[in-house]
């Protein structure tokens, strides 16, 4: 596998760091995660379980190891700092200054180790008047503007379903050290990566920054592309209570619809771009497809060539017949699901191993340094 050989010292919880490492581990790297005395890392009690562990943890955990290290004591720490020798890649997602407090920041492991990778990711970032402030995916969201596009019907914003911030700025962190991983072979040294969960929240808004960056006012998203602006980038109302959407907004997506249901003569509405303007369109078709359960809109739009799609419930989502035809849901000897990685290589691919560490399952490893 592309990673064999890469040793990971994990340090960091939750969500951002555990599934950054988590794909580490699922193209072969041998990843060890630190965890705390007493309850570990707290994902390992959030949300249902259907064994040994929640599936929240199982899904960003998967393939580790597990030691329990107290950073605490002298032999905690000169435990975590042999694991620091032998490493290639060091994960932490504490606040700024605490790693340096502990004698475990980037210059000193640097100076034992200078082959080492190490990447920290925080709510925002090393430096910076909020650094020192705590904060989960919400927040950051919030502050980097994402929230501002993002609201229901009645014009407030909107709890978002992704923990955006979170997975955006795993994956950039993953694309770091991937990188300092290629460039240290040219090198030989490692690197200090840094990133934030709002800079990559931030970073995650190219295509509704016009307005802000153009220094016009700030947009109303009931009539933006692509946050209600549209009749056919929008969700609608079925008469079973459940939802659909129409995703496209290119004008022969737009024709083929609205010349089935015999009105074209709104086709022109939708040809001016977004806006007030549409308002027309969206009612109508809010009043057709509240005419029928969705089922039947599905079949409707069977054959037609226009992106329409049910809004599945999660259990919907995971037996979607696209997810399962390409394999996205793995099953282990428990019968428990895991989702499969998402990179996939023609040659060496991934072999995810469908088991997640009990705390403090191979604390052998320290006896081995």
């Amino acid at each position: 596998m592309k990673l064999e050989g890469v040793t990971v010292v994990d340090l960091s919880v939750f969500l951002p760091g555990p599934y950054l490492t988590m794909a580490l581990a699922d193209h072969g790297a041998e990843v060890i995660k630190v965890e705390p005395p007493g309850e570990g890392d707290p994902g390992r009690h959030i949300g249902p379980s259907d064994g040994p562990s929640t599936v929240f943890f199982r899904n960003a955990n998967r393939g580790k190891r597990s030691v329990v290290i107290d950073l605490k004591s002298d032999a905690g720490r000169e435990a975590l700092l042999r694991l620091c020798d032998r490493a290639d890649v060091f994960v932490e997602s504490f606040r700024p200054g605490v790693m340096k407090r502990l004698g475990f920041d980037y210059d000193t492991l640097a100076a034992r180790n200078p082959r080492l990778v190490y990447c920290s990711v925080s709510a925002f970032g090393q430096e910076g008047p909020y650094s020192d402030r705590p904060a989960h995916d919400l927040a950051t969201m919030a502050l980097a503007g994402a929230l501002s596009l993002t609201h229901g019907r009645d014009g407030v914003p909107a709890m978002p379903g992704l923990a955006t911030a979170d997975m955006v700025s795993s994956l950039h962190a993953l694309s770091g050290v991937v990188m300092a991983l290629f460039r240290r072979e040219r090198t030989g040294r490692g690197d200090r990566i840094d990133v934030s969960m709002q800079h990559a929240a931030l970073a995650a808004l190219p295509n509704v920054m016009g307005s802000a960056m153009c220094r016009q006012p700030q947009p109303d998203p009931r009539y933006e592309r692509t946050t209600g602006g549209s009749a056919f980038y929008q969700v609608y109302d079925t008469s079973d209570g459940r939802h659909l959407v129409l995703g496209a907004q290119e004008t022969k997506f737009v024709r083929a619809v609205l010349s089935r249901l015999d009105r074209l003569d709104l086709l022109p509405l939708c040809e001016r771009g977004p806006g007030p303007h549409q308002e027309p369109v969206i009612e109508f078709l809010r009043g057709v497809f509240r005419e029928q359960p969705l089922g039947h809109w599905m079949q409707w739009f069977e054959g037609m060539d226009v992106s329409a799609a049910p809004v599945n419930t999660l259990r919907e989502a995971l037996d979607d017949p696209n997810i399962r035809a390409n394999g996205l849901i793995l099953t282990d000897d428990q019968g428990r699901e895991h989702i499969a990685p998402v990179v996939r290589f023609r040659d060496e691919p991934a072999r995810p191993i469908l088991h997640e560490p009990a705390l403090d399952e191979h604390r052998s490893i320290l006896d081995q340094n």
